[in-house]
């Protein structure tokens, strides 16, 4: 595989596929400095050093060639690298790309096998640049996130990025497949646009069937409560809670000891009055500490979880299991979690 791809949603793919054993070769444009996300660094890290953590997050296991595409000995060492590969991973412009001989129909040419996957913005006559905060604006996701009469809240993470990255690993998963059956290439094209519409669920339907306009709501569920609520515990301590069904939510009254009122007998009549709601329920946290509470509803069964920290996250052994670490040319040890998420084998 020869990564083109800078940033994020590119080098996810190509680590997904570094991770199941493919050999990735990283083109990186040595007139810059190389991927811009080498230079994205936190205060708390060396501004000496060649990468950044969050570069590392995404460029586990690949060999990096420091090539200008601009000059025609570089694009040939792609050339040849190309006449032997499976896949081409590119979010170039498609006009620089042309100017690169780094196109589709330049590399088919050499390799008519060839799987090109193609990332673009908002789709491939569009050359917008689309960083991800854009994204979260034009798709609707900004205005839906933060907090009732507050300004929006930029999700924590370049969340489109990664729809985008699932959508074209999949896309490349069955060009390899259609590749197999039929010996022939493919060319695929993904649009962070489109990849984050398509993520919009129930958001979109309430939408499109209702004509509901989703609004801020913190972490709370537009469709049903208390699910996404936050309460406080006896030690002071978070529980956010995801109550979906009125089994769950008779259990969870029967762990906290009260007996539900008329007005709170249904979902609809509770999402209909969520804060008379979350006044009646949160005295009852009060009698209890919050791991102790969380064993109780694990046992009758209420979904809910303490609202933990990256340094919490990562005591659970779960967690300890998807780390990877990987020397890098300095001899410093990197870390990063895995893209790969799914195991195979017999049950």
């Amino acid at each position: 595989m020869v990564e083109l791809a800078s940033v994020l949603a590119g080098p996810a793919v190509g680590m997904f596929f570094a991770e199941l054993g493919a050999t990735v070769i990283k083109i990186e444009n040595s007139s810059t400095g190389g991927d811009v996300t080498r230079a994205w660094k936190l205060p708390e890290e060396d501004p000496t050093l060649p990468y950044s953590a969050y570069y590392c997050s995404v460029n586990w296991h690949k060999q990096v060639l420091f090539l200008d595409l601009q000059t025609e000995p570089d694009q040939e060492i792609v050339h040849e690298l190309v006449k032997t590969a499976d896949v081409v991973i590119s979010n170039f412009k498609r006009d620089s790309a042309r100017k690169m001989r780094m196109d589709y129909e330049f590399l088919q040419s050499l390799n008519p096998k060839i799987i090109y996957g193609q990332i673009t913005g908002f789709g491939e006559n569009d050359d917008t640049v689309a960083f991800d905060v854009v994204l979260q604006a034009e798709a609707g996701f900004l205005h839906m996130t933060g907090e009732p009469g507050r300004d929006p809240v930029k999700m924590p993470v370049a969340l489109i990025d990664l729809l985008a990255a699932h959508q074209l690993k999949a896309a490349i998963l069955l060009a390899l497949l259609h590749l197999y059956k039929t010996g022939e290439g493919s060319y695929l094209t993904v649009s962070l646009f489109e990849s984050a519409v398509a993520s919009l669920a129930n958001q979109a339907t309430n939408w499109l069937m209702a004509g509901h306009i989703p609004q801020r709501l913190g972490t709370q569920h537009p469709n049903i409560a208390p699910y996404g609520d936050i309460f406080y515990a006896r030690d002071d301590k978070p529980i956010v809670l995801a109550v979906g069904t009125e089994r769950q939510f008779q259990q969870l009254c029967k762990v906290l000891k009260i007996k539900i009122e008329e007005r709170f007998a249904t979902n609809i009549q509770r999402v209909q009055h969520r804060t008379a709601l979350l006044e009646f329920l949160q005295p009852a946290f009060l009698q209890f500490d919050r791991d102790e509470l969380l064993e109780l509803f694990r046992t009758a069964g209420v979904p809910a979880a303490g609202i933990r920290t990256l340094p919490e996250v990562f005591e659970n052994p779960l967690t300890k299991n998807m780390i990877l670490e990987e020397t890098m040319p300095d001899g410093r040890v990197s870390k990063r979690v895995k893209t790969v998420a799914f195991r195979t084998g017999e049950l």
